[in-house]
Parts: C-alpha cells; structure tokens; sequence
C-alpha cells in the first residue's frame, strides 16, 4: 500500500502496538521482515505509521509474532486500513497537529473519563464560554483563530450525541464552577448548560468542593480515552505547550489511579447537581 501523506494518531499507535509485539517476541525488524518476505524498510515504514497496512497483515505480524491475545489482535486489525478522513481534517491548516489527534482519539474511544480544575470539560463547554476562555490565551490568538478554535471545540461535542453516544465522566473541581469566564451571564449560562449535559443518559458530572482533604492531582487537565481493549487506552494531558498523550503501560496505570482517587473525593452525582445549580443561583 502507498505511504500515508501524514501519519494520524491511530496509524503512529497501531505501528507503535506492532513495534511491541515485535520486541516482546525477540525479533530484530530484518528478522520480522524475512517472517513477512519483504524489505527490512517495510517494517519500519508499518511500525512508524508510514504505510497503510490490512486487517490480515496485522494478523500475520501478529502470527509471527506468537500473539495469543485474540481480543487485542482483533483490536489492532480493527484500526487498519486506507486513512479516511474525519471532519478534523478540515481544521488542518488552521489547528495545531495535537488538536486533530485529540479529536481523532475521542471519535474512536468506547468511554471517556476527565478531569479538570480550572476549566470546564471541553465536550461540555458553551460556544461563548469557550470563547471566553480562549481570549486569555497567551499569547493571544487573533479573532478568526479564536473563531476556528471554538467551532472545531463544538464540533468535538458530537461524540456525545451522534450514532451510539460515547460514555462521558467529568470531575470537575469546584474552582473550575466559579472562574467565571466571561462575565456572570456567560458563567451562569455554562453553568446551567453543565447541568443540562449532566441529566443525558451517558454523561456524568461529578463536582470536587473545596474542603476536601487530599487532591491526588497536579491541576492539568486529564483526559483518559477508554480503547477497545486495555492495552489501547491513552492518557491526554493538556498542557501550555499543546496535548501531550501518554500509552505506556506504567503511565495509563498511574493515571488511572489518579482519576480513581479523584473521582473518590467527589460529590456523588445528584449531590453534584444540586452544588452546580446552587452556585448558578448565586451569580
């Protein structure tokens, strides 16, 4: 198959899965390339998401590879093919590359969890609210920037909507409930919308008061996007510089315990509800 013109998310993580299996089974990539009958170059172009592969080629490397985990190969097979377009391509010239991955890695992932404690939830912001919040960029972004930001912002919401909704858990301190972005209409408006959001079927609001003893968090944005399989999680940390995603095995169990022990401090769901729209009440 021909090279992909730009490797997304899901080919650089279904290459970087075959590298693993590859290594775990003692293989040199020569080797998994004389296993295969072809150019050493093939595997490296595969394994860096350079090329395209098939369902039935990742069963073969996992063959080669003496993959017994059928749960996970299907997994693998299930992220192949031709690279197809998703609606964040258009935001390509105009988005830095890390935001399209985001996008890309909440339209594939079967439940998402987050946590935030300045800002609101992305998936669960207002358009106003988040234009709100991207005036105090540093360094600031021009109006059509800010624009592109928040239309490709909204549209990220449809996960939660469209087809089979994706399950959604938002912890969310109460500092995020009372920054109040863009003045008090702006705030009780976001305000009202989180409780909205948070009577859908597949969404969960859970709010973090101040008082709580203990916070196992360092005050960056977490997301945690649930794979097929275990071994396909991925941890998304947004942070000044841009998202930073992180699979390795260690960090997808720190973060998780992270989100356990945050979510373990939080209000339980009706009692988050009554906290949010008290707090409404009062702006």
């Amino acid at each position: 198959m021909p090279p992909a013109p730009t490797a997304t998310l899901r080919q650089q993580r279904l290459g970087a899965e075959l590298r693993k299996l590859r290594e775990h089974a003692g293989l040199t990539s020569t080797a998994a390339a004389a296993l295969l009958g072809g150019p050493q170059a093939r595997i490296s172009n595969i394994e860096a998401g350079r090329y395209a592969v098939s369902a039935d080629r990742v069963r073969t490397l996992a063959r080669n590879y003496s993959c017994a985990d059928d749960s996970y190969v299907d997994a693998l097979a299930g992220m192949t093919g031709a690279r197809k377009r998703g609606w964040w391509e258009e935001y390509r010239d105009n988005l830095p590359s890390g935001l399209l991955d985001l996008a890309e890695l909440e339209h594939h992932a079967t439940a998402m969890r987050v946590a935030v404690t300045v800002h609101m939830p992305g998936l669960l912001q207002t358009p106003e609210h988040a234009r709100a919040t991207m005036r105090e960029a540093v360094p600031p972004l021009r109006p059509y920037e800010i624009e592109h930001r928040v239309s490709y912002r909204i549209k990220r919401q449809t996960v939660l909507f469209e087809g089979t909704p994706t399950p959604y858990t938002a912890i969310v301190h109460e500092a995020a409930l009372r920054m109040g972005f863009g003045g008090p209409a702006i705030a009780q408006a976001q305000l009202h919308h989180l409780l909205a959001m948070s009577e859908e079927p597949t969404v969960t609001v859970l709010v973090v008061p101040f008082g709580q003893t203990g916070f196992p968090a360092s005050g960056q944005p977490i997301t945690y996007a649930t794979g097929p399989v275990p071994q396909l999680d991925t941890a998304v940390l947004d942070t000044d510089h841009g998202c930073e995603f992180h699979d390795a095995e260690a960090q997808l169990n720190r973060y998780r315990s992270v989100l356990d022990r945050m979510e373990s401090r939080a209000l339980p769901k009706p009692e988050s509800q009554d906290f949010i729209r008290r707090i409404a009440t009062s702006l």
